[in-house]
């Protein structure tokens, strides 16, 4: 084991993620940021095993000093914690110091008073100014979609136009392991938005080419996250609801602020929080889960009367 390097553990340790079920998006993840120490432990001319307390604390100084965010040196820190996890697991060593790291210098302080700091919500009207101004007719269906469905990112990206029951105004979600109902429904103004897509869809992408949402750069390529995430806060941030430079997080208007918008406006219209639940796709973890079968059609109907309508035409 003395002669294993750098590339040799991280890739052992992407086949262990692979194994546990990973996402590919969680993997991909943990690859970058583990290259990234591995450079920077190489200009120290270190490797992997010989990282201890003080170069773990050089590190994050030295990614303050690059003015890298906090949320993205907890990532960057997740990563090395399961990497070292791994390598106690198979005795490669004998204490993952990467947690108490964590616990001592990256620890998240909450603000006002206490209360837990929360994700922007915008209300009815915000939302539905947001999504007229937006001009692209692809754009507007991708935001209108994470509006309508709270959906995650990587879910609608890996949306083919199969996936989409026109009857029933339903689609159905790629397998993922965060998510256990796969059915999504969208309301008449997204399916409006959407078939407006289509349209224009249709005469500028091939048509073995079955992704929902493909690149304007490459009509033949699907649209990945990266890009996915761009359009939108590209229009949020021209609707005055998104600050990039901003270090708060009440300040960021992003897709996943979608999934928080459609959540709580369900609840406020009175969908009972199991519907909600099932819609966000929540792990089966209770007894009242694995016994109690909602109905889809009842799931449907409830969706329908309690979505929010934005007065789209």
């Amino acid at each position: 084991m003395e002669t294993m390097n750098d590339t040799n553990i991280i890739k052992m340790f992407e086949e262990d993620c692979n194994i546990r079920g990973l996402s590919k998006y969680t993997i991909q993840s943990y690859r970058s940021s583990l290259n990234l120490f591995s450079d920077f432990l190489d200009t120290k001319g270190i490797n992997l095993f010989d990282v201890d307390r003080n170069i773990l604390r050089d590190y994050i100084k030295y990614l303050r000093e690059k003015d890298i965010s906090q949320k993205t040196i907890e990532n960057r820190f997740s990563a090395f914690s399961a990497l070292y996890d791994y390598s106690v697991y198979e005795k490669l060593m004998e204490k993952n110091i990467v947690n108490d790291i964590r616990k001592r210098y990256l620890k998240t302080y909450k603000e006002n008073g206490g209360s837990t700091i929360r994700r922007k919500l915008i209300n009815v009207e915000e939302m539905s100014k947001f999504i007229m101004s937006i001009l692209d007719t692809r754009d507007k269906a991708i935001c209108l979609l994470f509006a309508k469905t709270g959906i995650r990112r990587r879910e609608l990206v890996a949306i083919d136009l199969n996936d989409i029951n026109w009857d029933e105004n339903s689609i159905t979600l790629k397998p993922t392991h965060k998510r256990s109902n796969r059915v999504v429904f969208f309301d008449h103004e997204c399916a409006m938005v959407l078939k407006r897509w289509l349209n224009k869809r249709k005469l500028i992408v091939d048509s073995a080419n079955k992704a929902l949402f493909v690149s304007y750069i490459n009509k033949k390529k699907r649209l990945n996250r990266n890009g996915v995430g761009y359009v939108f806060v590209k229009w949020a941030e021209s609707a005055g609801l998104h600050d990039p430079v901003s270090d708060r997080l009440e300040d960021k208007f992003t897709c996943h602020c979608c999934r928080v918008w459609q959540n709580t406006f369900l609840r406020r219209a009175g969908m009972p929080r199991e519907f909600i639940a099932t819609l966000r796709g929540d792990a089966i973890n209770s007894a009242f889960d694995i016994y109690y079968h909602i109905d889809m059609e009842e799931l449907r109907k409830s969706y329908l009367a309690c979505i929010p309508q934005l007065g789209l035409d």
